[in-house]
């Protein structure tokens, strides 16, 4: 039985296991609070924060191994400019699908509001773009790394690396240096990733203990149309890069397998940045001068996902409220969320500061927020699976661009 299959039997497991002490919760009225916080809880704590612990120093260390083998500057100007580019552009089609199909599905007509709102939602100023920016550029590389401000590594890392180009044959025995490095943090990475059966199975138990599969029944309308738009976008948008990539890509997905099993139990992109790193270069074989670029930054400001539920939750809030959207509502809601998955591409519980701030620019009710909350772990389970797997097609589309250079 190889690694995979292993996670996948586990994450079965973690789901049935969670079921049945859900049930056993609600209709036996046995008391699962020791076995779900007790045991589940640390248990899948620990291995998230081992994996988040091998995070920054992956990515300082991987992105100056990338820069310093690019050998100038003008090749990573190149990369860095189609990049950002392309996730952005992914964004934006992610946002029109989810509103396409939420159109055409009409989540939350005729739904009952008090059968969902169970949660409170409390809104939260979204930061300013200038503060965004500012913020972009660390004053202190070490705290930067200590707070897990990946875009502040990503630029220190950078500065670095264009450092260690410019000073030419000096810089070969630091960059050697970093080299082998690597290659020590990545052995920490598979040592950590060894005991992920156990993480994965106690991560997906403890989220079905607590919600439940009935969560999806009050919202069935609204988690549908999230799917459908996640599948959309991974058999049109995705697809289509792998094509003009010249990549096959169902043999893609056989690739990812792992990555996306880690993605859907963890529900972090970050967390998830090694095991995307190794599969991307050793089983879809891109330059990891390229994909130890694409992939942190990706982890970090690709949100097709995240753009997917807000285009949806837009709509169903709206249909819920009975409020009508019109054609420059959708316009406003297409940049909006474009723009805010980039500036908060850094901020904790990032996904509902974007979905606040595209309320409040099409004139929602913030707190139709709450009514979304309840199914909102489990959907980002499946979001996040899709930002990875846009993470990696992205990145062969660009490694298949540098082909000619």
């Amino acid at each position: 039985m190889n690694f995979t299959q292993r996670i996948i039997i586990s994450m079965v497991l973690g789901v049935l296991f969670g079921i049945i002490l859900n049930i056993s919760s609600s209709i036996l009225d046995f008391n699962i609070n020791f076995l779900v916080e007790g045991i589940l809880y640390p248990v899948g704590t620990i291995f998230i924060s081992l994996l988040k612990l091998m995070v920054i120093p992956l990515v300082f260390v991987s992105i100056i191994c990338g820069v310093s083998s690019l050998g100038n500057l003008n090749a990573l100007r190149r990369i860095s400019i189609k990049t950002v580019l392309l996730y952005m552009l992914t964004t934006s089609l992610a946002i029109i699908i989810a509103l396409l199909v939420a159109y055409i599905i009409s989540p939350g007509a005729g739904v009952n509001i008090s059968a969902v709102a169970e949660y409170s939602f409390q809104s939260q100023s979204p930061p300013q773009f200038r503060d965004v920016i500012v913020n972009l550029f660390p004053d202190n590389p070490i705290r930067a790394m200590a707070d897990g401000e990946i875009l502040q590594v990503i630029i220190f890392s950078l500065l670095f690396g264009f450092a260690l180009v410019l000073l030419g044959e000096k810089g070969s025995k630091i960059s050697s240096f970093f080299i082998d490095l690597n290659e020590v943090i990545i052995r920490m990475v598979f040592l950590v990733i060894s005991i992920a059966p156990i993480g994965v199975f106690a991560l997906i138990a403890r989220t079905f203990a607590i919600q439940g599969a009935d969560v999806f029944l009050p919202l069935l309308s609204y988690s549908i149309a999230v799917m459908v738009g996640l599948l959309l976008q991974l058999s049109l948008v995705y697809s289509s890069l792998l094509f003009f990539s010249n990549r096959d890509f169902f043999k893609f997905l056989n690739s990812m397998r792992t990555p996306v099993s880690f993605a859907f139990s963890t529900a972090s992109s970050s967390a998830t940045i090694p095991i995307t790193l190794d599969a991307v270069e050793k089983n879809l074989h891109v330059k990891k001068s390229i994909s130890s670029f694409t992939v942190p930054l990706g982890a970090t400001i690709n949100m097709d996902g995240t753009a997917i539920m807000q285009g949806v939750a837009t709509v169903f809030i709206a249909n819920v409220y009975a409020i009508d959207l019109v054609f420059s509502d959708y316009l406003m809601v297409i940049i909006t969320a474009t723009l805010a998955s980039i500036g908060t591409a850094a901020v904790p519980s990032a996904g509902m500061i974007m979905l606040a701030m595209v309320l409040e620019q099409v004139g929602l009710p913030v707190e139709g927020i709450a009514l979304v909350l309840g199914i909102d772990r489990l959907l980002d389970m499946f979001r996040t699976s899709i930002n990875i797997l846009g993470d990696a097609a992205i990145t062969c589309f660009i490694d298949k661009t540098e082909d000619k250079y």
